[in-house]
C-alpha cells in the first residue's frame, strides 16, 4: 500500500508539468489579450501595447513559462489584473466553495446510488429493477442546465422555497451556505446519481455470479450478510473507482451550474478567466482542479486496495 501511494505521487510531478505546459499554450492560443481586457475597447493600441509591456504579456513565451511556473512552484502565483487581488486568494475561496457543493451532492449521491444499484441487482429483471434502471438512465441524459433551470423557475419562483441564488449572505454560518446550495446540488445529484447506481448494479451482478457467493447461499446464510460480508466488498470495487473520477467533475466542471446559481465557484472563476484573458488566473485554477482530480482518483485506488488483497498485494 505504501509503495502504491508513494509510485502514485511521484507520477503526480511530470503529470502536472505535462498539464502545465499545456494550459499554457492552450492559454496563450486564446484570442484577445489581457491589455485590451483591462482597459476596455475604446483603449488605443499604444495604450494597450504600453499595458501588456508593464505586465511582461509581450515578452517571449518560453520567458514567462519559466516565471510563470517558477513562481507557481514556490507559492508565489502573483495578482490578477483583472481582479486587482492576489491569485492564491481568489483561487482558493473559488476552490473552497466548489468543494463545498460538491460535499454536499456526493453526501446524498453516493449512499443513495449504492443502495439503489444493489437493490436492482438484488431483484435482477423485476419492476424495480426495471424502475430503477430506467429512472437512473432518464436523470443521466437530462443536461444540468435544463434542470437546473426547472428547480429554479419552481422551488425559488413559483414555490420560493429556496433563495434564487446560491451565494449565502456575507458572515452567514453553515448552515445558511448549506441551505442556499441544496437547490443547486439536486442537478449534480440527477446527473451523478443515475450513472454510480449503474455502476454499483453492474458490479453487483458480476459478483452474484461468482462461485463463492452461491458456496454462501446454499450453506444456508442470511441474505444480508452474504450481501455485506461477500457481496459489497468485491461489488463496488468498480463504483468506488467511478466515484474518484467524479470527484474532479464536481469541483472544476460546474460552470454552467454556477452560472446558473450565480455561485462563484472555481468553475465559474476558470471561464471567466479564459474570457477575459486573465492567463495567471486561468493557469491556477486549472493545475489546481488537475491535482485535485489526481489525489481524487489515488484516494479511489487507495480505498479499493484497502477492499481488495489482489491489488493491495499487486496481482
Amino acid at each position: 500500500m505504501r509503495r502504491l501511494v508513494v509510485r502514485r505521487l511521484l507520477l503526480m510531478v511530470p503529470t502536472l508539468l505535462v498539464v502545465s505546459v499545456l494550459i499554457f499554450l492552450m492559454a496563450e492560443i486564446v484570442p484577445g489579450d489581457v491589455g485590451r481586457s483591462i482597459l476596455g475597447p475604446y483603449a488605443s493600441p499604444e495604450q494597450v501595447a504600453a499595458l501588456n509591456h508593464k505586465l511582461g504579456a509581450d515578452r517571449p513565451l518560453v520567458e514567462r513559462y519559466v516565471r510563470w511556473l517558477g513562481g507557481f512552484v514556490t507559492g508565489d502565483w502573483g495578482e490578477s489584473p483583472i481582479l486587482q487581488a492576489p491569485v492564491t486568494r481568489v483561487t482558493f475561496e473559488s476552490l473552497v466553495n466548489s468543494l463545498l457543493l460538491a460535499a454536499i451532492a456526493l453526501v446524498v449521491i453516493v449512499p443513495t446510488s449504492i443502495v439503489l444499484g444493489v437493490l436492482a441487482a438484488l431483484r435482477r429483471d423485476s419492476l424495480l429493477d426495471r424502475f430503477i434502471s430506467v429512472t437512473s438512465l432518464s436523470l443521466t441524459v437530462i443536461p444540468e442546465f435544463v434542470s437546473g433551470v426547472i428547480l429554479l423557475v419552481l422551488f425559488a419562483v413559483v414555490l420560493p422555497w429556496f433563495p434564487v441564488t446560491a451565494s449565502a449572505p456575507p458572515g452567514a454560518d453553515l448552515l445558511t451556505r448549506i441551505y442556499h446550495l441544496i437547490l443547486p446540488a439536486v442537478p449534480l445529484m440527477f446527473v451523478e446519481m443515475g450513472y454510480i447506481a449503474r455502476m454499483a448494479r453492474a458490479g453487483t451482478l458480476e459478483v452474484l455470479d461468482m462461485p463463492y457467493v452461491r458456496t454462501a447461499v446454499l450453506k444456508g446464510l442470511p441474505q444480508r450478510r452474504v450481501v455485506t460480508r461477500h457481496v459489497l466488498r468485491n461489488g463496488l470495487l468498480s463504483t468506488v473507482t467511478v466515484v474518484g473520477a467524479q470527484v474532479g467533475w464536481l469541483v472544476g466542471g460546474l460552470v454552467v451550474v454556477e452560472k446558473l446559481f450565480n455561485y462563484p465557484g472555481i468553475g465559474r472563476l476558470m471561464a471567466q478567466a479564459a474570457t477575459l484573458h486573465d492567463v495567471k488566473v486561468l493557469e491556477a485554477t486549472v493545475l489546481v482542479v488537475a491535482a485535485i482530480y489526481m489525489l481524487s482518483n489515488l484516494t479511489a485506488d487507495v480505498v479499493v486496495a484497502a477492499l481488495s488483497p489482489r491489488v493491495r498485494l499487486g496481482g
